[in-house]
């Protein structure tokens, strides 16, 4: 059995010493029919969102499996704050207290390694109806192993650019032609000398959460590791490239809010902002917006998704019952009805008429461009095995890029000297 030290996103778990208990292996059989008493199963599933619509539909879902199921009592979704997510559910995990099925985000790595998720591949390919081929391979990779499905990606949201025009206008300045990130720091450069807002943002960053920066990196062909996971590739020529192209914007043209400056898009405080097209529930009308791809890099056109899955978690009281409901959960048609907040996994439902069914803010044109047109070769963020450590030793030796007169290739070569030993744990 793999320790709970495997589950790096949690120290205190390490700290109490405890193991994983009653993980799966990957070979798991398919459960059997559930023989379960009427009312006498329970189901409990961690999700990160408060979001009182989101919450609804998700019970909404609940009571309909529940009028067919008569083993199952209540099936409750326990909302976590975000922050501390990943303690916490590893916390519950070695502690003996897991939910029956739980969101997850970077720690899927983890918790695959320590088989502690139930393999889904068998169960939902015989569930019929469900449809496993209609899922697109470049959204289930992040959450598979060994050709083995560990959870199903509910949320597939690609990275776009959110563009204030109104802050454009006030500035005299126009977004047209080829968009490339040489023309976004230029724009933005523009807007703040003029109106002192900002100018570009790449949300969520906040000169701490390092890895967002693989939204604009990539444009460079950079990576922060190897495919294979083994080699720390922040000190390459394209990453110094990239690095050098996000410093001189904090620091020389100002195109970036520099460190301890917070600009949020949807108030109106910048022209541009990187973020997830399901953030554009945020927008409220107070300003003209388009939205569109990540810009250009010097490598030409790329797209970058932040995912979030599904699973059954194997030391779960209720395995069997879990792994069922997660399949009426995501099946067709509910798939389709949770698409209006999370871009799903399955093709037939990606199209921009269908997302613009239930998404008022953004357009069907917008939705193909910005959604359908980006997945099929999107990567992902950064994730690997122990993401909070890689994270904090990365944040650490990255502190030292955001100053002035920063040395981008020798910060970047002490960064891969701060992760390269977790690389290979």
């Amino acid at each position: 059995m793999t320790s709970a030290k495997k589950l790096g996103a949690a120290a205190a778990v390490a700290a109490l010493g405890l193991t994983l208990a009653g993980c799966a292996a990957a070979s798991a059989p398919e459960p059997a029919a559930t023989t379960a008493a009427p009312g006498s199963v329970d189901l409990r599933m961690s999700v990160w969102t408060s979001n009182e619509d989101q919450l609804a539909l998700f019970t909404a879902i609940a009571d309909a499996y529940k009028a067919d199921h008569p083993e199952i009592g209540t099936i409750t979704y326990e909302s976590l704050p975000f922050a501390d997510y990943n303690t916490t559910l590893t916390t519950q995990i070695a502690g003996g207290n897991a939910p029956d099925l739980a969101w997850m985000g970077d720690l899927s790595r983890d918790l695959i390694a320590a088989d502690a998720l139930v393999p889904l591949t068998d169960p939902l390919q015989a569930t019929k109806g469900w449809g496993y081929d209609d899922l697109l391979d470049s959204v289930t990779a992040e959450f598979s192993a060994d050709g083995e499905l560990y959870a199903y990606p509910f949320s597939n949201s690609p990275f776009a650019l959110y563009v204030n025009k109104n802050l454009l206008t006030q500035a005299g300045v126009a977004l047209d032609g080829d968009v490339t990130w040489e023309k976004i720091g230029e724009l933005g450069a523009a807007v703040h000398q003029t109106t002192g807002k900002a100018g570009f943002v790449v949300r969520d960053f906040d000169y701490a959460n390092w890895g967002q920066l693989a939204t604009v990196w990539t444009g460079w062909g950079a990576s922060a590791w190897s495919e294979d996971g083994k080699t720390c590739t922040l000190d390459s020529p394209e990453m110094v490239d990239a690095f050098t192209f996000l410093h001189d914007a904090a620091f020389v043209n100002q195109s970036m809010p520099g460190p301890g400056t917070t600009a949020d898009f949807f108030a109106g405080d910048a022209a541009f902002t990187v973020a997830q097209v399901s953030r554009a529930a945020l927008l409220d009308g107070s300003f003209e917006y388009d939205v569109i791809p990540l810009p250009e890099g010097p490598k030409g056109h790329y797209s970058v998704i932040g995912q979030a899955g599904v699973g059954v978690l194997a030391s779960g009281s209720h395995v069997q019952e879990a792994t069922d409901f997660l399949a009426f959960l995501t099946n067709p048609e509910n798939a389709e009805k949770l698409a209006q907040y999370f871009p799903p996994p399955r093709e037939s439902l990606l199209t921009g008429d269908k997302l613009a069914e239930n998404n008022p803010k953004l357009t069907a044109d917008q939705l193909q461009t910005v959604v359908v047109d980006q997945l099929p070769d999107a990567v992902t963020l950064p994730n690997h095995t122990g993401p909070a450590e890689i994270k904090a030793a990365g944040k650490t030796a990255l502190d030292a890029m955001w100053t002035a007169d920063a040395d981008v290739k020798s910060v970047l070569a002490a960064a891969c000297d701060a992760i390269t030993p977790l690389l290979s744990k």
